[in-house]
């Protein structure tokens, strides 16, 4: 529906979005190894062992013992470092670094990690609520993204970011206004959409985990919606006093235009 490009919303805190850029790195490094045949059967063998499998970590199935390399509960977050394909990579991997370092401003390096973490874990808990006993592995970070959406909405929801609509309209609206759609696009999903294959529960659990999350996390001298945007007063140049970098007077037919 959209595609963000850019958001020209400036860092405060930090001097740069190390967690983010980091995050961004290590999906593509997994991304180049697993997807690409590096190693013969990488692909497979890693969704099964590190994929979020609702089925293994609700005790109905177990896994053969040669893909066991993570306690399964550590699986609720190793998913979201797996792609299907380019796209899917490349389309998380927009979203979050569009919107992801100025999360990362609003709640400092390390509690943002563990935000990215918990809207992760979050997002798996909600596909498995809807499907407890799947045996289909979950992959993509999707429910982490969404999480970092959610946080956005709440922090940024009037600034104006650059989006392609439909993929092909360029717009400069308001955050809440493409954000907004769109989680209401995985609420419909969830219903008229369930057999496509993708976990529309997910991506909602994760963008609620983000938008609770980012009140708790978040420092406290950071605003949520956009109250620290103020329009500058208008100078009233009569009363303003006129101020000049040298002493020497005004030419005589120097005056006001």
């Amino acid at each position: 529906m959209f595609i963000p490009l850019h958001d020209a919303n400036n860092l405060k805190h930090i001097k740069a979005q190390y967690v983010t850029l980091t995050l961004i790195a290590a999906n593509v490094i997994v991304y180049l190894i697993v997807n690409l045949n590096i190693l013969d059967g990488a692909y497979a063998a890693a969704v099964i062992s590190f994929g979020y499998i609702p089925a293994v970590v609700n005790d109905v199935i177990e896994l053969p013992p040669g893909y066991v390399y993570i306690p399964e509960e550590f699986s609720l977050v190793s998913y979201s470092f797996l792609h299907s394909d380019f796209m899917h990579l490349a389309s998380n991997m927009l979203f979050l670094w569009v919107f992801g370092d100025n999360v990362e401003d609003a709640l400092g390096h390390v509690r943002y990690l563990v935000f990215y973490a918990a809207c992760a874990a979050a997002g798996a808990l909600a596909h498995g609520l809807l499907l407890p006993e799947s045996t289909a592995p979950l992959i993509g970070a999707s429910g982490a993204i969404s999480g970092v959406i959610g946080a956005y909405l709440m922090l940024h929801p009037k600034v104006r970011i650059w989006v392609l609509a439909f993929g092909r309209i360029p717009l400069r609206l308001p955050a809440f206004i493409p954000l907004g759609l769109w989680i209401a696009y995985q609420l419909v999903a969830i219903v008229a959409l369930a057999d496509e294959g993708v976990s529309w529960a997910a991506h909602v659990g994760g963008f609620f985990a983000g938008v609770v999350l980012v009140v708790v996390l978040k420092r406290r001298a950071v605003p949520l919606f956009d109250r620290a945007l103020v329009t500058p007063k208008s100078v009233d140049l009569e009363e303003a006093p006129i101020r000049s970098d040298r002493d020497d007077p005004p030419p005589q037919n120097w005056g006001r235009g």
